[in-house]
C-alpha cells in the first residue's frame, strides 16, 4: 500500500505508530487529504517579497525545455526580476520560512510525533506551469504538502534506481528517471519520501509547495563534530607516549605496541558516557547548519535589569534561527540552544524548546538555576526582551 486516504482521527491515513513502523525512512507515501483543513499560510506575493530579502536563502529555477537548459540564479533577488519571467516552466524556492512567518511555522505543529531536533525547515516553492527542479533525490526524509493548485509527482520505489547525475547542469539532476508511481497532487494532499528515493514535481498552472525537511547530518561530520567536541578539553601536553619503548627490531615498523598506545591515546571516544555523548549532540544538533546568527546585545544584562523588566510585564521572544533541545540531566535537565548549553530544570526545559514567545507570567517564579540560564540566553541574543503589551481600553 502506498497511497491512503487521510480522515480526521488519523491524518496520516493510519496511526502515527503504524506510520513510523511501516513507512519512515522505508517506504513512500501518498496521504490524500492529509492537511486538507490547514489554510495556505503564505501568499505567492510575500514569497517573492521574502526572496528579495538580504538574509533570505532563495533560489529562482528557469527551464528552457526546447532545449533542456536550465538557469539558477541564487537570492537576494531584484524585485525587476519577475517582470521578465516567462509565463511558464519556472519556479521559486525560498528556505527557512518557518523561521520568518509564524503561520508558515505553524505547520510544523502536525510533525509533533517526531523529534523537532530532526525538522530542519518549511521550504516553500512557487512554480507556475512547468516549473520544478528536475529528477533528483534527497539524503533527508521530505514531506511535501501541496498548499496551492496541483502538481504532478513522479517517483521510483525500485531500489535499484540509477542514482547518476547529469554533468551538463549546475543542479543535481539525475541523467536517469524511470518512474514507477505518477499522481497529482490536490491542496492538502502530502507525499512522504524517506531518503533517496527518485522523484520529480511538475506544476500543472500556478501551484505552492511547502516542504517539510528533515534533518540528516552526515556520519563523518557527526565523527568531526565529537573529536573537535573532545578536543576542546585536551592540552599541549597531552600527546602520544611510549615510555616502555623496547628496541626496535626494525626501524620503519609499526608494531602491535605502538597501536595499543594509539588506542590507548584515543580512548577518550570509547570512554564517553551517555551524559557526555549527551552533551555533545545537543550542542551539535542545536548548532547544526544555521543560516541566522543571533548577536549579543549591546550591553549586557543583569540579574536586576531581567527582574525589573519582568516585573513590568517584558515579554521574550526566541531568536527565529535558534534551534532547541533537552536532555534530561538527574532531576534536572539541560536546554541545549544553538550549540550552547544551560543547566536548569527540566519544566524550563520544556518552556524554552516549546514555545517561541513567553510572556512575563510564565517567568515570574523561577529558580535560581533556571533564572541563570535565562540570563545566559539573553545576553547571548538566543532570547530577546519584549516591551510589555499594553492593555486594551474597555
Amino acid at each position: 500500500m502506498i497511497e491512503v486516504q487521510a480522515t480526521a482521527s488519523q491524518p496520516l491515513g493510519m496511526s502515527q505508530q503504524a506510520f513510523l513502523q511501516h513507512y519512515w525512512q522505508k517506504r513512500p507515501l501518498l496521504i490524500r487529504g492529509a492537511l486538507a483543513d490547514f489554510p495556505l499560510p503564505i501568499t505567492p506575493e510575500d514569497l517573492a517579497g521574502l526572496a528579495c530579502e538580504e538574509a533570505a536563502l532563495s533560489r529562482l529555477i528557469v527551464r528552457d525545455p526546447k532545449r533542456e537548459r536550465w538557469d539558477v540564479r541564487s537570492g537576494p533577488l531584484d524585485e525587476s526580476v519577475f517582470a521578465k519571467l516567462p509565463k511558464s516552466h519556472w519556479t521559486l524556492l525560498v528556505q527557512d520560512v518557518d523561521k520568518w512567518d509564524m503561520d508558515v511555522a505553524a505547520l510544523l505543529e502536525h510533525f509533533r510525533f517526531l523529534p523537532r531536533w530532526r525538522v530542519d525547515d518549511v521550504m516553500v516553492s512557487y512554480a507556475v506551469d512547468g516549473g520544478g527542479v528536475g529528477a533528483h533525490v534527497d539524503q533527508y526524509d521530505v514531506f511535501l504538502v501541496q498548499g496551492l493548485g496541483q502538481r504532478r509527482w513522479r517517483i521510483s520505489d525500485d531500489p535499484a534506481a540509477p542514482k547518476a547525475f547529469r554533468a551538463d547542469v549546475e543542479l543535481k539532476i539525475l541523467a536517469e528517471f524511470h518512474p514507477t508511481h505518477d499522481w497529482v497532487l490536490q491542496p492538502g494532499d502530502m507525499l512522504y519520501l524517506p531518503p533517496g528515493v527518485p522523484h520529480d514535481g511538475v506544476a500543472i498552472g500556478n501551484c505552492m509547495t511547502l516542504s517539510v525537511g528533515m534533518r540528516a547530518p552526515a556520519i563523518a561530520e557527526m565523527l568531526n563534530g565529537l573529536v573537535d567536541h573532545l578536543g576542546e578539553n585536551l592540552s599541549e601536553d597531552d600527546r602520544y607516549t611510549d615510555a616502555d619503548l623496547a628496541p626496535a627490531k626494525d626501524t620503519f615498523e609499526i608494531d602491535g605496541a605502538a597501536l595499543q598506545r594509539v588506542e590507548s591515546a584515543v580512548a577518550a571516544l570509547r570512554q564517553l558516557d551517555d551524559a557526555g555523548l549527551a552533551d555533545w549532540f545537543g550542542r551539535f544538533i542545536t548548532g547544526y547548519r544555521s543560516a541566522q546568527t543571533a548577536l549579543a546585545p549591546d550591553k549586557l544584562l543583569s540579574a536586576a535589569d531581567l527582574h525589573t523588566a519582568l516585573a513590568k510585564g517584558a515579554g521574550i521572544t526566541r531568536f527565529p534561527w535558534a534551534r532547541t533541545a533537552w536532555a534530561r540531566q538527574g532531576k534536572g535537565a539541560v536546554v541545549y540552544v544553538a550549540g550552547q548549553a544551560q543547566r536548569c530544570s527540566l519544566a524550563f526545559a520544556k518552556l524554552i524548546c516549546a514555545q517561541r514567545e513567553l510572556a512575563a507570567a510564565e517567568l515570574a517564579e523561577l529558580n535560581p538555576q533556571d533564572s541563570a540560564a535565562l540570563l545566559a540566553l539573553l545576553n547571548q541574543g538566543q532570547l530577546v526582551l519584549t516591551r510589555p503589551r499594553r492593555r486594551s481600553r474597555a
